[in-house]
Parts: structure tokens; C-alpha cells; sequence
């Protein structure tokens, strides 16, 4: 049975192999991976030998194409080699210096390789249309090549696009220097229980455990620590995300977007009707439900006042079940019968082949994630703390590594990912199915429902309330940033700390420490990935709903839509399942959820 301290941190080097994720998929050695890497170099001339030639003929372009997606595959392994490895423990240099390598690497294959792009751009539609008829395999890209038609009034020329990809590890290096800084030079005070204890401390730890403690004193100890480091990194982690957004508005700009808002959308296929969407309903609808929640936790927990690091805290101190590991997987396995054998398969196979590395120790970095290397399988990054809110991130993740899988078994890699709009549909309905089983075992026991439905409004808030007020910080950064505000420090905690209070009301009091807590989320880095979460969310919140009425029928219109990753952009692919998000309707229809879920706790207590 596999079983895991919940607050013990050790070297990697001491962590049990059933505790980590399996990289011999990927590579069987480091030797391996460093012989291919040198490979990688070399082989780009397999690709470049077609420059200039992509006009010539259908059978070129297609013979081009294919040789691009099997060296984009040896590609992916290659990094995601590194930047798991990295991942795991971002405190070993060796790993620091592979993360480095791949990134110059690629920074001159990228030049090397921007030539496709160029080139693909450049052919008139009449050239594609008749390249399509004559080599019908073409068809296959479809979306590809009208993808490219949308981007054409945003490009540049193409010896100005060779030099931006050229300079792609400097353009990345704000998230380098962030994820380092995070990973190997923030040390946070441990802490002292009141028999005298000292427990350690450290960003996941805080994240996974302390912030969703039952004992006060803990989360208001580890709230102490955890503000006080982030305070004392607060203007290096300002200048490097101001850099972040400067290159961001910069790019808008060369490009002749009206907005940075626009260009950063535009990958997703989004209007930025459905972006403010997301943004503005949820806030003004859901706030009352989530204030009332607040005030309902501050009085059953019995606290003078709520603070913004109690919002996490179990609304039921006394009743806090744990679970194994192993006991996760036998809950999260039953829970997704309901999908199928198809489904219910990918997961025992992510469960039992080591696709998770589920440790903690020094190094690792805080938060779970999903990476899925085509051609290989996902690989699952959690830290393990014994807690039930742990099977529903661990089920998370999971959806995301169903969700690639299909795709990546059913097509090609240039059609794999579909908009990042949608991709937290998948990870989001996972953990819907997980609370609507566990509501269904438990029927009959009210305390045990009562903690359920905490657990799936934990999810809502995750969703629909953390990630979605950082996206409302990202609005209010980058309409500061096209103004010409310099991002300092104090201007980045004023309008976190602002985004807050406002979503809040009088129902939680919001200290300055909270304003630092934009330093906690790595999707700055990533575009507009924020809001996407609560556009994911209000997707399988619905799907959820119609698997629960219609059944089988309902999963097989999802399971389609998983299997047809990138083919479909993402209001064509969420209406496959029955869900039309280009209007706020869906949106209006789960935020009532939510508010059901928070009547239907309140009234547990009357």
C-alpha cells in the first residue's frame, strides 16, 4: 500500500521509485536522452532541405509536412524529458543545466524551423485549394491551413520571423527565471506548533496541506510564512513578470493587434465577447453565493472574522476523512465506470504504469499538472498529503491525461491539442463525476454529503473563483500595461489585492499579504490560461448534468469529442456535446449551480 508522509520533504535521491513517474517511456537513460538530443541538432537539415519549396507541389508539401510531425515528436520527447525531470526537483543543477540545453536547442531549431510556417502563410488560398485536390491526404490538415488563412493579416515577414524564433529563449526567459527562483532560492520559515513542534514548510506544502487545515493557528502560521518569503521576492518576481507582459504588449503591437488581449486570444479562437463573458458574469453572479458561503464557514468555524487564508479551511474541522493512495485510485476508478470500459482503462493504466509521480521532496514544484508527449503517454505531477481534496486533483489530472490520450490515439500530432479554452473541460468533468459518485454513496449519511459538497464547491472555487480572479488581475495588468503604468511591485499587489476585496465584499478581510499572492500562479506565463479554467468548468458542468439524464449516449458524444482533439475549433467542438457556449446562458446556469450547492449546504444546518 503506498503511503506518503504528509509533511516530511526529502531529497529526491531518497524517494521510493513506486513514488515516482517511470521517464524510461520516454528515454531508457540519461544517455539516451543526451544522444538524442545531439540527434535533434542534427536531423533539423531533414526538414529545412524542403525550403522554398513548399509551392512546388501537393506531393512536397505533404511529404514536408509529415517530416515536420515526426521530428516535432522526437522533439516533445526530448523536452518534456528535461522539463519533467526539472519539474521533480528544479533544485539539482544537472537538471537545471539539460533544462537550459533543451531550451537553447530549441531556440535554433525554432529559427531553423520557422520556415514552414512562413512558407505556409505565403501560398495563396487558390494554391491550397488545388494542392487539396490533388493529393487528397492533404485533407488531414484542413484546419491547419485555415487556422494560417485567420493569421495572415497578423504576420511579418518571414526574415522577421526567423529572428523572433531565433530569440525564443530570451522570450522565455521570464518563466525560466520565475520558475527557478521559485523552485531553488525561496526558503520559507518552518513552523512552530503551539506543543512546540517544528513542522517544515514549503510552497506545496502550503498549498496542499497547511492552507487547508483545521487548526487556525496552522493556517494563519503557514499564511505567515508563506506572505513573509513571497514578500521578500516581491520586486524580482515583479520585474520579471513586468517583462512578461512588456514583451507581450510589445509582440500586439509588431503584430497590429488592436489589443494584447486580441493577440493573446487569438490562438484560442475565442471572441473577446466570451473572454469578458467569463470574466464579468461569474464575478457579479457568483459573488453573493460565494460571500454567503464565507460568512456561513466564518460562523461554523467559529472565527471573529475570516481571513483570506481561512477560505480554504474545512467548513467541518472534526471531520476531515483521509485516504491513502491506493484507496484514492480504488474511489477514483469506481467513480468513472460511468464512462466506459475505453475510458475507465486509460485511467488503470495511469494509475498503475507510474504516470504520476506522487512525492514531495526538496525541489519539486507546488501544484499538479498533466504533461502528454505525443507518441508516448501523459505523465501526472502531484504532491501526495493523504487528503481526499487529493482525489479530486489527482482525478483532475487524470481527465486531462484521458483527454490527450484519445487524441493523441486518434490523431495526428499537428491535430492534437484543440483550444486551450476548452482544455480544462476534461480535467473538470473527472472531478464532477468523482463528487456526483461519492453524493451517491452517501447518500444516507448527511455529515459525509456535507463534506462532499464542500469538496465539490472547492472545486468551483478553484475554478471559478482563484483562477478566475487571476484572469481578472490579468485584465486589470494588461489595461495598466498598454497605458503605459510602469508594473512595479506595489502596483501588481494593489490591483491583486483590489480584484479581491471586490469579489469579497465585507464577507472576508483581505490583508496585504493577499496582495502578494499573484506570485503564486505560474499561468502568468501562459497567456490567458486563467480564465479558461471557469470556461472549462462551466463546460462539464453542463456535460456532467446530461451524463447524469441521458447516460450512455451523453459519454459517447464526449468520448468523440475527446478523441477529436484539435480538429474543430472550440465553440464547434463543445456544441458536438451539446453545449453552446457563445452565449452566457451556460454560464448563468452554473453559477446557479453553485448557488444551489451553497443553499443545499446552509440549509444541512438548520
Amino acid at each position: 500500500m503506498t503511503t506518503l508522509s504528509s509533511t516530511s520533504s526529502s531529497h529526491r535521491s531518497q524517494v521510493p521509485e513506486e513514488q515516482k513517474w517511470d521517464l524510461t517511456d520516454l528515454f531508457i537513460s540519461d544517455e539516451a536522452w543526451k544522444n538524442e538530443l545531439k540527434s535533434i541538432k542534427e536531423d533539423v537539415k531533414n526538414v529545412t532541405k524542403y525550403k522554398t519549396k513548399l509551392r512546388n507541389d501537393a506531393a512536397t508539401l505533404l511529404e514536408c509536412i509529415i517530416t515536420v510531425e515526426e521530428y516535432r515528436q522526437r522533439i516533445v520527447r526530448v523536452a518534456t524529458y528535461a522539463n519533467l525531470k526539472s519539474s521533480a526537483d528544479g533544485s539539482d543543477p544537472d537538471n537545471q543545466r539539460d533544462t537550459a540545453k533543451v531550451s537553447s536547442t530549441l531556440a535554433v531549431i525554432d529559427a531553423k524551423l520557422s520556415f514552414f510556417r512562413s512558407e505556409l502563410l505565403a501560398l495563396p488560398d487558390e494554391t491550397i485549394e488545388q494542392f487539396l485536390i490533388d493529393e487528397p491526404e492533404l485533407q488531414t490538415y484542413i484546419k491547419l491551413f485555415a487556422d494560417l488563412k485567420e493569421e495572415k493579416a497578423y504576420t511579418l515577414s518571414p526574415e522577421i520571423e526567423e529572428t523572433l524564433a531565433a530569440l525564443g529563449q530570451l522570450q522565455n526567459a521570464p518563466y525560466m527565471i520565475y520558475q527557478r527562483t521559485k523552485a531553488s532560492d525561496m526558503r520559507f520559515d518552518p513552523i512552530s506548533t503551539d506543543t512546540g513542534e517544528e513542522l517544515p514548510m514549503s510552497a506545496p506544502l502550503y498549498e496542499d496541506r497547511y492552507e487547508l487545515s483545521s487548526d487556525a493557528g496552522l493556517r494563519n502560521k503557514a499564511y505567515t510564512s508563506f506572505t513573509n518569503t513571497l514578500n521578500r521576492y516581491k520586486n524580482t518576481f515583479a520585474a520579471t513578470y513586468s517583462t512578461e507582459v512588456t514583451k507581450q504588449v510589445t509582440l500586439a503591437r509588431l503584430r497590429s493587434y488592436e489589443t494584447v488581449t486580441d493577440m493573446l486570444l487569438a490562438p484560442q479562437q475565442v471572441t473577446k465577447e466570451m473572454y469578458h463573458n467569463q470574466l464579468d458574469v461569474i464575478q457579479k453572479e457568483l459573488a453573493p453565493h460565494m460571500r454567503k458561503y464565507a460568512k456561513l464557514k466564518k460562523e461554523k468555524l467559529g472565527l471573529k472574522e475570516m481571513r483570506y487564508y481561512d477560505l480554504k479551511a474545512p467548513l467541518d474541522p472534526s471531520f476531515n476523512p483521509h485516504t491513502t493512495y491506493d484507496e484514492a485510485k480504488e474511489t477514483i476508478l469506481r467513480a468513472l465506470e460511468v464512462m466506459g470500459p475505453e475510458y475507465t482503462q486509460i485511467m488503470e493504466k495511469g494509475l498503475n504504469d507510474r504516470w504520476v509521480d506522487l512525492a514531495n521532496n526538496d525541489g519539486k514544484v507546488n501544484g499538479a499538472f498533466c504533461s502528454s508527449p505525443y507518441g508516448v503517454h501523459p505523465y501526472i505531477l502531484i504532491t501526495w498529503t493523504d487528503t481526499m481534496r487529493g482525489a479530486f486533483v489527482l482525478a483532475h489530472e487524470l481527465g486531462h491525461a484521458g483527454h490527450f490520450y484519445l487524441a493523441g490515439e486518434n490523431q495526428r500530432i499537428l491535430n492534437t491539442r484543440p483550444s486551450m479554452y476548452f482544455v480544462e473541460a476534461p480535467s473538470t468533468l473527472n472531478e464532477m463525476l468523482l463528487a456526483n459518485y461519492l453524493l451517491e454513496k452517501h447518500k444516507d449519511d448527511n455529515r459525509m454529503k456535507r463534506w462532499v459538497i464542500s469538496q465539490l464547491l472547492g472545486t468551483y472555487y478553484h475554478n471559478f473563483v482563484t483562477h478566475l480572479l487571476e484572469a481578472e488581475f490579468q485584465r486589470r495588468v494588461y489595461h495598466l500595461a498598454e497605458q503605459g503604468v510602469p508594473l512595479t511591485a506595489d502596483v501588481l499587489c494593489k490591483e491583486k489585492r483590489e480584484a479581491l476585496i471586490n469579489f469579497w465584499g465585507d464577507a472576508v478581510t483581505i490583508d496585504q499579504g493577499a496582495g502578494l499572492t499573484w506570485m503564486r500562479q505560474q499561468h502568468y506565463y501562459m497567456g490567458l490560461y486563467p480564465y479558461t479554467y471557469s470556461a472549462g468548468l462551466t463546460v462539464s458542468t453542463a456535460v456532467a448534468k446530461k451524463i447524469k439524464e441521458e447516460g450512455t449516449p451523453a459519454v459517447e458524444r464526449w468520448l468523440n469529442v475527446l478523441k477529436s482533439g484539435g480538429t474543430m475549433k472550440p465553440l464547434d467542438l463543445i456544441k458536438q456535446a451539446g453545449v453552446d457556449m457563445s452565449k452566457p446562458d451556460a454560464i448563468k446556469i452554473a453559477v446557479r449551480y453553485v448557488g444551489s450547492l451553497v443553499d443545499e449546504l446552509v440549509k444541512s444546518y438548520e
